[in-house]
């Protein structure tokens, strides 16, 4: 196991202060607190790294607000500096923890995501059924796993690894400047849906769970994504006995819990809902509710594009990424439908 020592002071150097900053602007420069900040560009970063270096750093407050992805989720942002330490502790982290992830892990990882997932699912659970005949798959999902990831676990995950008491100490600043309504006097818990090293500490985090289904259970068929995973295998009963190990597992080692009705076994045959898409044996379509939404998002951008709201190359950006979307799967039909939606409502007074 390779341990790291030392980091800490090229951490918070200024020039890695400044490469952070550089990769934190891009694409931001038109938001006001970026502008802000960069006013005052030396001045901030000086500061900011005089107070790393010294350990006066706190991390700020969050500025909270929803969106609906399609449900609605409550997003916490983060100070302009903040966030260029976030970048920093990601810079330095995922390289120290990318090799020790299993290679079905998707998501956040370069060279991986939802579409990658979806078509290790289809060889997966193809080799299955094609070797026996018979097709099974567990699907889970971690009941509110943001807002109930244990700090002390994660921390004690990391120290492991990392070594260096002042990156440790840096660390916990980050990780404890947020905490949920599942906290206790006991556990501190959550971690913010919008922070960048949050991605990173969710796939630490749930690397106990993949090591454990790998290692002790030494099941071949697995991939994950964030909380949601799923276990290929030609036996059923075997994936019910699995589930209860792995219930005990998630809640008495990673304090979290499986979310009762999410979790279900299906025929290979019957369709594996999985990362937005249905996986069948001769096909991959869409989820009803993921075409609805996309119906519903482009009538709103056009009515947008049509009453001078959005520009027509805002427009068609947000059509090119749907037809991205329908485009891995089968959806012949429904591209049609779409299309000839999209010349309707664009015609429409």
């Amino acid at each position: 196991m390779k341990i790291c020592n030392n980091l800490f002071k090229n951490m918070v150097s200024m020039e890695s202060l400044l490469n952070a900053w550089d990769e934190f602007k891009k694409g931001k420069r038109n938001k006001l607190d970026v502008q802000e900040f960069e006013f005052r560009l030396e001045d901030n970063l000086f500061l900011l790294h005089q107070d790393l270096i010294t350990k006066r750093y706190k991390h700020g407050q969050y500025q909270g607000f929803y969106i609906r992805d399609p449900k609605i989720r409550q997003i916490h942002k983060s100070k302009v500096r903040d966030r260029i330490v976030h970048h920093i502790i990601f810079k330095y982290l995922n390289p120290i923890f990318e090799p020790t992830f299993i290679a079905d892990s998707y998501s956040c990882r370069k060279n991986k995501g939802t579409h990658r997932g979806i078509k290790r699912l289809e060889v997966f659970a193809r080799k299955v059924y094609q070797t026996y005949g018979s097709c099974f798959v567990l699907k889970c999902d971690i009941k509110k796993f943001f807002p109930t990831l244990n700090h002390k676990i994660l921390l004690e995950i990391i120290a492991r690894r990392i070594k260096d008491k002042d990156v440790l100490w840096l660390l916990q600043s980050v990780i404890e400047s947020f905490f949920s309504e599942f906290s206790d006097e006991k556990d501190l818990k959550g971690a913010p849906i919008g922070n960048l090293t949050s991605q990173l500490f969710a796939n630490i985090y749930m690397n106990e769970l993949d090591q454990f289904i790998k290692h002790n259970l030494r099941i071949r068929y697995y991939i994950r994504y964030t909380d949601d995973f799923v276990i290929i295998h030609q036996n059923k009963d075997y994936l019910l006995k699995i589930k209860d190990e792995l219930t005990n597992f998630i809640e008495s080692r990673l304090k979290l819990s499986l979310h009762p009705e999410k979790v279900s076994i299906r025929k290979y045959r019957q369709g594996i809902d999985f990362l937005g898409y249905i996986t069948l044996p001769k096909a991959r379509v869409l989820r009803t509710k993921v075409r609805h939404r996309i119906f519903k998002k482009l009538r709103q951008k056009v009515r947008q594009f049509k009453t001078g709201k959005i520009k027509e190359e805002t427009l068609l950006r947000s059509i090119d990424s749907y037809f991205g979307v329908l485009s891995h799967a089968n959806s012949y039909k429904l591209e049609q439908e779409l299309r000839q939606r999209l010349w309707q409502w664009l015609k429409e007074p």
